[in-house]
């Protein structure tokens, strides 16, 4: 009789398994390879510049509409409509992998210290935030479009705006065509944006 029992016990757990197969999902198919950002411009190894935290540069993580607070390419398909970008996925948000773009090329171009964390006891009063407009491909143009507003606040609570873009045409819609192409243009604009802090 036991036997029985523990047979019928077995055969309800297949059956329990088999069911739930079907409504569980263990996560979608991974994509083949995550982009990342590369910075062109990098600060040689060894000492870098010292001296007192207020004279150093915060830059903050920039803000996103909701479509790039993602890891997924966006693509705008007309004035209406988005899609993403088949097997293009970052590594991780864009918002944070350009801020850290943006550092290693200010650091690279300044001698100041540039402060990229989000460690709340150092705040230096020099500050550079903004929002990060477009990072995403135009299927209309076929053109990869980086787009960031500017906000640079310094210590005498003054401020500057600036936009900053680049656009780069003739993309096919592919991800390592697409994530190659955005990676030029937001070193292009981690350029201009490191020229215009100076």
């Amino acid at each position: 009789m036991r036997s029985v029992k523990q047979a019928g016990a077995a055969l309800s757990i297949v059956f329990l398994s088999a069911s739930l197969a079907g409504c569980v999902s263990f996560g979608a198919k991974p994509p083949p390879s995550l982009m990342t950002l590369t910075p062109t411009a990098t600060v040689p190894v060894g000492p870098g510049p010292g001296g007192a935290i207020s004279g150093a540069l915060a830059i903050a993580e920039p803000e996103a509409p909701a479509r790039l607070a993602v890891t997924r390419v966006p693509v705008q398909v007309n004035d209406a409509n988005i899609a993403y970008l088949k097997d293009a996925v970052w590594v991780e948000r864009p918002t944070r992998l350009f801020r850290r773009l943006l550092a290693e090329t200010i650091r690279s171009k300044s001698s100041r210290i540039v402060v990229d964390s989000d460690d709340v006891s150092v705040i230096p009063a020099d500050q550079l935030r903004g929002t990060l407009q477009d990072f995403g491909y135009d299927a209309r143009s076929q053109s990869v479009v980086v787009r960031f507003d500017a906000i640079r606040s310094g210590k005498d609570g003054s401020a500057q705006t600036s936009r900053f873009e680049s656009v780069i045409p003739g993309v096919a819609a592919e991800a390592d065509a697409v994530g190659d192409a955005l990676n030029r243009a937001a070193n292009d604009v981690a350029m201009q944006v490191a020229d215009w802090v100076g």
